[in-house]
């Protein structure tokens, strides 16, 4: 017997995913585990384009909210809690469908990590410092010095991950990217159907621009003010593009437009980035467009039918 189906659907921010996974999961049974960075912590809600509680009330969501934005939330903790919903979704008959646009945890969930040497506390506090003194750019060089592959794959923004690379590399005294190799344990058990979103530059760049804009007219700003005053500079999300800019409004350093402007610039060279890492996934089925567009939808379920591994037994009706 062939095994269950896993769907994975991903591709660059504002194509298009939570549509297709919505539409996806209503026809054929099925869950979602959000793939996100920043959508597992609670709290932050606008500038993460998260389901609206409409859309979660349709399908069930797992791995939304599951942190509190002072916690230290890893790619290994992502993967142990997200393997774990993919397995519960199976136990009850689901089609899990994995939705997101965050490569390195898509990465553990599918691939597994490896195991790397011990914290090194004293380490990290000289990193930090560096942070603190020199800003985020200087140790993101560091590591461009250290590791160039880790370098492209890590935000300079995401310091946490950028400080762990840098440990991880000083320690074993290799590269990072070297030891992302060895020992992992892959997923298994599952046919993994791996969906791209890959719509026309120009037209996913609008889309970008548009998504940034309403997030700022949807209360980015106050939203930004208010995490800001309960948890201040230990709320890592704060760090986050659209969360950035709209601080940086806030402490007077970029006008109202100025930073709807780098929100929109962020959030495209973020898409980049993001394609950059996608394209280096495995037998990923691409996909010319967004994931609203009815066609798509009609051809992404049409190839989950003929993907060789098991559907769930009973489609919602109206699938």
């Amino acid at each position: 017997m062939s095994n269950p189906l896993l769907a994975v659907i991903l591709g660059p921010t504002a194509s298009g995913k939570t549509a297709l996974s919505l539409s996806l999961a209503e026809r054929l049974h099925g869950e979602i585990v959000s793939c996100d960075s920043v959508a597992v912590y609670r709290h932050f809600e606008i500038g993460t384009a998260k389901p609206s509680p409409e859309e979660r009330r349709r399908v069930p969501h797992h791995l939304i909210d599951v942190a509190e934005p002072t916690e230290a939330f890893t790619s290994g903790d992502y993967s142990r809690l997200a393997r774990q919903a993919v397995r519960d979704i199976h136990s009850r008959g689901g089609l899990p469908i994995v939705v997101g646009g965050t490569g390195l945890y898509l990465r553990a969930l599918l691939e597994g990590l490896f195991t790397g040497p011990a914290r090194s506390e004293d380490l990290r506090t000289k990193l930090r410092k560096r942070v603190d003194k020199r800003g985020p750019i200087y140790l993101h060089k560091l590591l461009r010095k250290l590791d160039p592959a880790a370098a492209k794959a890590i935000h300079a923004n995401d310091v946490p991950k950028v400080i762990r690379a840098i440990e991880v590399t000083l320690s074993a005294r290799t590269p990072i990217t070297e030891l992302w190799q060895e020992g992992r344990e892959p997923l298994r058990g599952f046919n993994i159907v791996r969906i791209g979103l890959n719509p026309d530059r120009e037209a996913l760049y609008a889309s970008i621009n548009q998504r940034a804009g309403t997030m700022f007219s949807a209360g980015l700003v106050e939203e930004t003010r208010r995490l800001n005053e309960r948890y201040g500079e230990k709320a890592r999300p704060l760090l986050s593009l659209g969360y950035k800019q709209a601080l940086q409004h806030l402490r007077g350093e970029l006008s109202l437009p100025e930073a709807i402007a780098a929100a929109q610039q962020g959030h495209r060279n973020f898409a980049k980035r993001q394609m950059t890492w996608f394209r280096r996934e495995p037998h990923v089925h691409w996909f010319a467009g967004f994931g609203s567009d009815p066609e798509i939808k009609a051809q992404v379920q049409e190839s989950m039918r003929t993907a060789g591994g098991r559907l769930p037994a009973m489609p919602l009706e109206g699938g």
